[in-house]
């Protein structure tokens, strides 16, 4: 799968590598100032499904200047929020119900790696003046989601079940329901790369997608 913040960067190190080029040509006293100004050619990245295009270093820096937040990044914000929570409520039984001391550690690995995520995700809404999701799932001004609908999310039903299990039991059942609510997420993060617009939000798409497609084979040893 190929990340738009890649074709970012790329694009950033080849503007940059323009005007390099550009100042040793005039250093060197050479008269063509066309190439000067023009520089090297770039490779970008295409989207998923796409192909590669060649620009210039122009077009290149163009490209980069624009990742102003659109509805897909902000929805992706608090629909993950809600998300990571519902996997720290998980993560939280796990403590005094898990038998495996490996259950145990994962669930601390998760927490560990999930919580900051929520507060960048908040800090980031808050940055851009964007609505925090309500508990339960909707979002502040109307803006609302259904949990129950994102991917992966536990059912109230299944939930009840993590809490009443026990031993080996909980282990059993807390793998199945996180490994599905892992994939949701994975599910969720690069729909937000192929849709969202913000290199910020890109960055902790592409973070989730690692993370969390790491654990979710580590769990399959496990169960």
């Amino acid at each position: 799968m190929l990340k738009r913040i890649g074709s970012a960067r790329v694009l950033a190190a080849a503007a940059a590598a323009a005007v390099t080029f550009s100042l040793g040509a005039c250093d060197s006293g050479s008269d063509d100032n066309s190439a000067a100004d023009e520089g090297p050619s770039v490779i970008a990245p295409g989207k998923p499904g796409e192909k590669a295009e060649t620009i210039g270093p122009r077009e290149a820096e163009k490209r980069r200047g624009d990742d102003a937040p659109n509805s897909a990044d902000v929805t992706y914000a608090q629909m993950m929020i809600v998300h990571h929570k519902q996997a720290l409520t998980m993560t939280k039984l796990a403590g005094d119900r898990a038998k495996a001391s490996k259950v145990k550690r994962l669930a601390d690995r998760i927490e560990a790696a999930q919580r900051p995520e929520v507060g960048a995700m908040e800090g980031w809404l808050t940055e851009h003046g964007k609505d925090h999701p309500a508990e339960g799932g909707g979002a502040h001004g109307g803006s609302g989601h259904d949990h129950a609908t994102m991917p992966g999310m536990a059912s109230d039903a299944q939930l009840a079940a993590l809490r009443a299990a026990d031993g080996a039991a909980f282990d059993e059942l807390f793998l199945k329901l996180m490994i599905t609510h892992h994939r949701g997420a994975v599910t969720m993060a690069t729909e937000a790369l192929s849709d969202g617009n913000n290199v910020r939000l890109e960055e902790m798409a592409t973070d989730v997608i690692a993370q969390q497609t790491s654990e979710i084979n580590r769990m399959r040893e496990m169960a």
